[in-house]
């Protein structure tokens, strides 16, 4: 094992923000993305993500997921990878975005980045990965999300979407997860997850009504349109005193 590849594990669990992330998390994925790590220095890397999801510290948890998604993009995938991150992902209780001393956490990014990732490079299960996000905003919480959270995570749906096994079925059902937070709703103070998830999906609309990006090139998005009505569906549910749904097209 390389002393470096070592190394910069270890550094991606320090407390300091400039250790783990302008160091640490940079140097991997200029690594990984190299020809200078061999196939069993990858496979160890990403058993070491997966095993580092299990930390006692969220700094330490939430860059993992910044690692696997690395690794997809040069090309490495193993289906094990999406059951075990999206586990973490709909169970992690810190969502915090940016901490004064331990600088950018943003486990609800991170994660989402990965199954972006996945999605963009048309590896998984496109249904797993949409239900991975989908479970992530519904998740009970005490935490709004302040730090464009919403945003990363409406991206990586839009990105899963470009997935060329999504078919109309796949490309909505995973807003069952979403009707049905709704539908428990009750009258009172708005709860955190709701938040989230309302505005989740008004990012998606305005994204699917332009021109969604991967790594600043424009991205195809399988059935935009369907997409689009459904989410402005599920949403009126939630303000049907601001706006009236237009006719579905024929």
């Amino acid at each position: 094992m390389p002393d470096t590849l070592r190394d910069l594990v270890d550094d991606l669990a320090s407390p300091d923000p400039v250790v783990r992330d302008e160091r640490a998390y940079a140097g991997l994925v200029q690594l990984v993305g190299s020809a200078d790590l061999r196939a069993h220095d990858r496979t160890w890397l990403a058993a070491a993500m997966l095993e580092r999801l299990r930390h006692a510290r969220i700094e330490a948890r939430a860059f993992a997921p910044l690692v696997l998604a690395a690794l997809v993009q040069a090309g490495d995938f193993e289906a094990a990878w999406v059951p075990a991150v999206a586990a973490w992902y709909v169970e992690e209780q810190d969502l915090r975005g940016h901490d004064p001393e331990l600088g950018w956490l943003h486990a609800v990014a991170h994660g989402a980045d990965f199954f972006g990732t996945c999605g963009a490079a048309g590896v998984a299960d496109p249904s797993a990965l949409l239900d991975a996000l989908a479970g992530r905003l519904v998740a009970s919480t005490d935490f709004v999300w302040r730090d464009q959270e919403d945003d990363r995570v409406a991206h990586a749906l839009a990105l899963v979407l470009t997935h060329p096994d999504v078919d109309e079925t796949t490309a909505t059902n995973w807003l069952h997860h979403i009707r049905r937070l709704f539908a428990s709703g009750s009258p009172g103070p708005v709860p955190p997850e709701a938040s989230n998830t309302m505005r989740t999906l008004r990012s998606l609309h305005v994204a699917l009504s332009q021109q969604p990006l991967h790594r600043g090139e424009p991205v195809t998005v399988a059935h935009t349109d369907l997409v689009r009505e459904e989410i402005a569906t599920v949403l009126h549910e939630v303000t049907p005193w601001s706006w009236r749904p237009l006719p579905r097209r024929a």
